[in-house]
């Protein structure tokens, strides 16, 4: 039906679930004919007619919810079925259900037809549909799911129109992140070149800085365009010349806005600030048990580790690895050796752990002695190596820093990245200074005074932990009483110690169940 209101045609929706709204409705349009403009409503009266028109959506709802959950217990996936589905997903399209329900009719309608461009047809109703509903929201997960099942499931899908449809949505909100990934499957199926997607992400950062999505889209794309090559430990994301591009061009972004944080957590990407690669950290085997530490969670096989000589022969076979945290994955794991003990006699005079894993690059470690016991100490390793170039424009970016808190001494990305460049260049240089500023920032920026907290504890135990490395406290003692901590990072680090003394001031003690192995605990 149409109606004609105020100078302008209304479309209103008839249907059996709807009537009553219907006709509530078309009375308040001959109420506004009447009168020529709308009657300026108490606040009372108009939250009441707002509850009663709530109550007719629900009431309307909830009638064909019923009948669709009826015709699909009847099995009855048919028209009708997609037309009350419709009818609800256009007004909310984030009802899951309803979309699993269009899906088992789409089956079920391709079942009974050969003939693919009926079934082309089917598929193609459905991307139309499911584009109406993303102009209701565009940000809809099940809407973007089921864009994703058609096309897997389409005779012939059209791939580059699907990457020209984000394109448009992006146009529309170049931040909405539902297309980004949506983009990033599509232009793979498509086989859009890789470089025109980093031409792509560069021009809608052109547009708009403050575009997360498309700073981590480019994330995702340099190092499949630019490989690092070299040898340094840990790998760079890219290639040293394209990393000083990329540094240049992000602090151009990031000084246009100060305040704004993409830009920022971007260059931060760029300094190597990620997860670090999968490798032993730590070791430790008396006569009674054994103690092995990643740097990351991973699941232990049974025959992944052992004991062996100069000659590589296998002394010990550990076998029997349970997990600290008892969990499936784990970064500590611990072997017995109580119902099998070994005499230290046995221990070869010059003795190695040999892990068998394809993900792991050093297999083979030589272990030093301790008393009555092997071990083996690694310390966290968040530094890269940057060529003379990088570090030349990593130098210039702080000095560029230094500068700009010079005018906005309280501006709390600029003081963060300060220390996030400090700690690049020479986190042993710069320890001091950058705790300094992240220990002004616990008053500029109160709301995350426990993060920088947190990240400055992190810096403390790397630089400690990378002096414990050469000392001759290893493995014995680990007296961190004078360290101003306020969580303890790298448990999985310390698990080989024999003492560790705390501070007093430290507040989180939920990783000591890691350290349960040969410690004895201080405060």
């Amino acid at each position: 039906a149409v109606c004609f209101v105020a100078g302008k045609y209304i479309l209103l929706f008839y249907d059996s679930v709807h009537r009553s709204h219907t006709s509530i409705y078309l009375l308040y349009c001959n109420y506004l004919i009447m009168h020529g403009r709308l009657k300026v409503r108490t606040t009372e009266e108009e939250r009441e007619r707002k509850k009663k028109e709530q109550a007719l959506k629900v009431k309307a709802y909830r009638a064909a919810m019923v009948k669709i959950q009826e015709k699909r217990l009847s099995h009855e996936l048919d028209g009708e079925m997609l037309l009350l589905t419709s009818q609800i997903l256009l007004r909310n399209p984030d009802v899951s259900t309803l979309w699993n329900i269009r899906r088992e009719c789409a089956e079920q309608i391709v079942l009974k037809t050969e003939d693919l461009e009926e079934q082309q047809t089917i598929f193609e109703t459905e991307l139309n549909f499911s584009e109406q509903c993303l102009l209701v929201n565009p940000k809809s997960y099940n809407c973007w799911h089921h864009r994703c099942w058609i096309l897997e499931h389409s005779p012939k899908p059209n791939w580059e129109r699907e990457v020209q449809l984000c394109t448009k949505y992006l146009k529309m909100d170049e931040r909405n992140f539902h297309t980004w990934d949506y983009r990033r499957y599509v232009v793979e199926k498509a086989n859009i070149p890789k470089q025109s997607e980093l031409d792509f992400c560069t021009e809608k950062i052109k547009v708009n800085f403050s575009n997360y999505s498309s700073w981590h889209h480019r994330s995702l794309l340099l190092p499949l365009l630019y490989p690092y090559e070299g040898e340094a430990q840990p790998k760079r994301a890219m290639s040293e010349e394209k990393l000083q591009n990329e540094l240049e061009m992000v602090l151009t972004a990031a000084f246009t806005d100060p305040n704004d944080s993409s830009a920022w957590f971007y260059q931060r990407w760029l300094l190597g600030y990620s997860r670090q690669e999968l490798d032993v950290c730590a070791f430790r085997c008396n006569n009674k048990h054994a103690m092995l530490a990643f740097t990351n969670p991973l699941i232990l096989d049974a025959k992944d580790v052992a004991i062996t000589n100069s000659e590589g022969t296998v002394i010990i076979k550990l076998t029997n690895w349970h997990s600290i945290n008892e969990t499936k994955a784990d970064n500590v794991w611990f072997f017995s050796l109580t119902d099998n003990a070994i005499s230290y006699k046995e221990f070869p005079e010059e003795a190695f752990l040999e892990i068998n894993r394809s993900d792991i690059s050093l297999k083979k470690i030589n272990l030093k002695t301790y008393k009555e016991s092997l071990f083996y100490f690694k310390s966290p390793n968040q530094q890269h190596a940057f060529s003379k170039n990088v570090l030349n424009e990593l130098q210039s970016q702080l000095e560029s820093c230094e500068s700009l808190l010079e005018y906005e001494p309280d501006s709390k990305w600029t003081l963060l990245t300060s220390a996030l460049l400090m700690h690049a260049i020479d986190a042993q240089k710069y320890h001091n200074k950058s705790l300094e500023n992240l220990e002004k920032l616990q008053k500029v920026d109160a709301l995350r005074e426990n993060y920088y907290k947190d990240l400055a504890s992190r810096w403390i135990l790397e630089k400690f932990l990378l002096n414990w490395m050469d000392s001759d406290a290893v493995p014995y003692e680990l007296d961190l009483r004078s360290e101003n901590l306020n969580a303890l990072y790298y448990s999985q680090y310390l698990c080989i110690a024999d003492k560790l003394l705390l501070p007093n001031n430290l507040t989180n003690y939920s990783s000591m169940k890691q350290l349960q192995g040969f410690s004895i605990f201080e405060y």
